[in-house]
């Protein structure tokens, strides 16, 4: 394996433990967490047995893929730290410009080239936790958290990453950074990752530089002034998503002028948002 961290996260004390297949890596790090690890410890491989996203769907990662996780220890406010899936998210996006900068990229949204469909080398960022290129999904963050034995918070930070290939019957679309052009391996990529977390990390410092992580995420953003449909609890909000608040909250005006902050929801836009693929 060629896993290794940048010396920037080294030299932050970040620790690194690689496999070469693993069942999941937010299971293991919280496992790792429950048995009293330090944190600042990643945990990466390029086949993932067992991974899962969001409200407990399964994430397949293939040989040849990126599963990483992050786990950090000593966490008192859960609140504050539940903002780390946009550092994540920013520092992706950093780490697929550096070593994927011939992936033939293109911005749109959901597949409606909301924002005209112009060429672009930006990764976007959908709210809250997915990595986009040419409106289809290339990665996922999810975060995870555990109690330690001192009793305080430990939270798994999840990302996994279409390298080399991505499910072909996935009720969205998905696409990898092989097929897109690129050539990054996914120790490159996890190694550009380690490197990018700890710049935003050091922007996020504690969650006082939260507002610069909120710039900085609207300047990925996917779907910003597009129409947008959120499923929540059952049922649909629709209206157009304006932007996210002081807390990372996604701020939709719904067709009747009223303003909804939302904290948790699974979300479509354009043209996906309006065929009703959210109901």
């Amino acid at each position: 394996m060629d896993f290794r961290l940048a010396p920037t996260a080294e030299a932050e004390g970040y620790r690194l433990e690689a496999f070469e297949t693993v069942g999941s890596t937010n299971a293991l790090a919280l496992e790792r967490a429950g048995e009293g690890d330090p944190g600042r410890l990643w945990l990466v491989s390029d086949q993932q047995e067992s991974g899962r996203g969001r409200r407990g769907r399964a994430w397949a990662t293939p040989k040849g893929n990126l599963a990483a996780t992050l786990l950090l220890t000593g966490i008192d406010d859960l609140g504050v730290s539940s903002t780390l899936g946009f550092v994540a998210g920013l520092a992706l996006g950093d780490a697929l410009d550096a070593v994927a900068p011939e992936a033939d990229v293109a911005i749109g949204i959901d597949g409606a080239g909301g924002t005209g469909g112009a060429r672009s080398q930006r990764f976007e960022l959908k709210w809250p936790n997915d990595v986009l290129a040419h409106g289809a999904k290339m990665a996922g963050i999810l975060l995870e958290s555990g109690r330690q034995p001192d009793g305080r918070y430990a939270l798994a930070i999840g990302i996994g990453v279409n390298v080399v290939g991505h499910p072909p019957d996935t009720p969205y679309p998905a696409t990898s950074i092989s097929e897109l052009g690129g050539r990054s391996s996914a120790a490159e990529l996890f190694l550009a990752l380690s490197d990018a977390w700890v710049d935003n990390m050091r922007a996020w410092n504690a969650g006082r530089g939260l507002p610069a992580i909120r710039d900085r995420w609207l300047k990925r953003a996917a779907g910003v002034g597009s129409e947008v449909a959120v499923r929540l609890h059952g049922d649909v909000l629709r209206g157009t998503f304006e932007t996210i608040d002081s807390e990372c909250r996604l701020v939709v005006r719904d067709r009747q002028g009223h303003k909804h902050l939302i904290a948790a929801g699974d979300v479509h836009f354009g043209a996906v948002a309006s065929l009703g693929a959210a109901d």
